[in-house]
């Protein structure tokens, strides 16, 4: 079990984040979830680094786990990069990386001018490009020639020329108990964000489903849970920065057919303080904060990636790393 720090990058400038990353892994943080956006989710973040060059830069400043969550294969991706992407990194830090990958919003992946699917269509272009990523990852391990002919992707005769000794593990993103099982039955682990205890519960018994009829032991299988919440000194301030920074944790709606971050900026003005407060934890105390996270390893998660939506990221990893982290049972 580990409790890690989700590095933002449509919230901080690179530079910035790397900074921090190593900052939590000083405070008693384990291992970095980056995101992996093209645009922000509203204007005023002001950032979207490339999440792979970043993730070089973050194996430099730390030495614990560096993980996607998620890229998007399809669109501004094809599968082939993300396949000789994640390889490259897996190769310069063997060992401390997996493929988080998922169906995506079309906020980040419309940019490239393609027809936006629906979701069905997404999900069915999330499994066949983990086909073709996992056809690569063999034949790097192999030395051999694959190719590639279905309904979403071609790949000619190639092979990983770079690789590491073991494939990185791939993860898939969701919150769908029906693409959970799959995901149980096709990939490496599950990654998802913090719902309703009740929701979670089910989609990973979906997931562990799915492992045991692929023949595989879900007890040894990474569940990968990004926490967003919102601490402060105060709690009056908690709250304040939570509607100013992260108001998307109020909205009860889906964002993945939103295409610009003005767009969302609009719908965000919408979400009241109250709707802010029942999406994520909003508290000064760091015992309910610790209470929080220890609910969702009980519930079987093995790693745990926090993002607090203040700006003092600083405190809030002073204050975690000394009051929260420890009081946590693994």
């Amino acid at each position: 079990m580990r409790i890690g720090y989700a590095a933002m990058l449509d919230r901080f400038p690179p530079a910035e984040v790397v900074r921090l990353a190593a900052l939590a892994e000083a405070s008693g943080f384990s291992g970095v979830l980056a995101s992996d956006h093209f645009q922000p989710w509203l204007p005023q973040h002001g950032q979207a680094a490339s999440a792979w060059s970043v993730l070089g830069a973050l194996g430099q400043a730390t030495t614990g786990d560096l993980g996607t969550g998620a890229s998007t294969p399809g669109y501004r991706w094809h599968p082939a990069m993300l396949a000789q992407a994640s390889a490259t990194l897996a190769a310069l830090y063997p060992g401390r990386h997996w493929l988080g990958l998922g169906s995506g919003e079309a906020i980040s992946e419309h940019i490239a001018g393609g027809y936006w699917p629906e979701a069905p269509e997404r999900i069915a272009r999330l499994f066949e490009a983990v086909e073709v990523i996992k056809k690569l990852f063999a034949s790097g391990l192999a030395g051999r020639d694959v190719k590639h002919e279905g309904p979403h992707f071609r790949l000619e005769s190639t092979r990983l020329w770079t690789m590491p000794a073991e494939a990185p593990p791939i993860l898939i993103a969701t919150a769908g108990p029906v693409t959970a099982r799959r995901a149980g039955r096709t990939v490496d682990g599950l990654v998802t964000e913090a719902a309703p205890l009740d929701r979670l519960a089910t989609l990973l018994q979906r997931f562990d489903e799915g492992a045991r009829e692929a023949g595989r032991d879900p007890a040894t299988m990474p569940k990968v849970l990004r926490l967003h919440l919102a601490w402060a000194e105060t709690d009056e301030q908690a709250a304040a920065e939570a509607l100013a920074e992260w108001p998307i944790a109020g909205l009860r709606m889906g964002r993945g057919d939103i295409r610009s971050p003005f767009e969302l900026e609009q719908i965000a003005r919408l979400a009241r303080p109250t709707d802010v407060a029942a999406g994520m934890l909003v508290s000064a105390d760091p015992d309910a904060h610790r209470a929080s996270i220890q609910r969702y390893v009980d519930l079987g998660f093995t790693r745990i990636y926090l993002h607090n939506a203040g700006r003092d990221q600083e405190r809030f990893l002073d204050v975690f790393g000394r009051q929260v982290l420890p009081g946590i049972s693994r």
